[in-house]
């Protein structure tokens, strides 16, 4: 498994892969070349940033059977795709903003999917083909705002109610990891990936048929069982 990641040293960011207690420098966005610099700095005299700068955010909601359930909905027999905006992004350890705080204001974890490469129309054989690694996120949601207004976008969107991170793992197995959010120490959530009604390829493939996929796009494959 390799470890890249989003920083800050001063004002000055940077993207760089992590290996142990020290953080090489990159000369572009990992996705784009792992090409270092031959700088190499400790990881405890660096702040950790966003871990990626997406074109778009495209989520999967209804992925696990329980969640269904306990929402009181029905199967729909194919992924349900909506999006977040990219400036809801928040990095590790930052604040959330909670935009309305007299609504209910739910939290749910996510395994996020990187894409590296621009593709489009491809098949959920070849989808993994294109994701670069995989990161961690929560989906921060205005329960009020998404009952009123019959949809997703802006009860999700609000600035600080993507947090992601801290890093981006590549060369790792997802099909069958464990998934836990914690509030206050009290167990909140815990499912496994093997879990998800469709994998990260399918949901992948079907994201990405007539849209292009382009590089640094992210998709959050949702885990909402409580």
């Amino acid at each position: 498994m390799r470890t890249f990641g989003g920083f800050k040293l001063s004002d000055q960011f940077f993207y760089g892969e992590v290996r142990g207690d020290e953080v090489s420098i990159l000369a572009k966005p990992y996705w784009v070349d792992i090409e270092p610099t031959g700088e190499v700095l400790k990881l405890t005299d660096v702040d950790v940033d966003l871990p990626v700068a997406p074109s778009k955010l495209i989520a999967v909601g209804l992925n696990y059977a329980d969640h269904i359930a306990e929402m009181k909905r029905t199967p729909l027999g194919s992924p349900l795709i909506w999006f977040k905006a990219p400036s809801s992004l928040l990095r590790h350890n930052g604040t959330i903003e909670i935009a309305f705080p007299q609504h209910q204001t739910d939290f749910e974890t996510e395994l996020a999917a990187v894409i590296g490469a621009t593709a489009k129309n491809v098949s959920s054989q070849s989808a993994l083909d294109h994701v670069f690694g995989y990161t961690i996120g929560l989906d921060i949601s205005d329960r009020d705002l998404q009952k009123s207004e019959k949809q997703f976008g802006r009860c999700k969107s609000f600035d600080t109610y993507t947090p992601v991170g801290p890093f981006v793992y590549a060369d790792v197995d997802v099909n069958d990891l464990a998934i836990e959010l914690r509030h206050n120490g009290e167990i909140k959530q815990r499912a496994r990936t093997s879990q998800m009604i469709y994998s990260v390829a399918q949901a992948s493939g079907q994201s990405e048929t007539a849209m292009n996929w382009k590089r640094k796009s992210a998709t959050g494959h949702r885990c909402e069982t409580a």
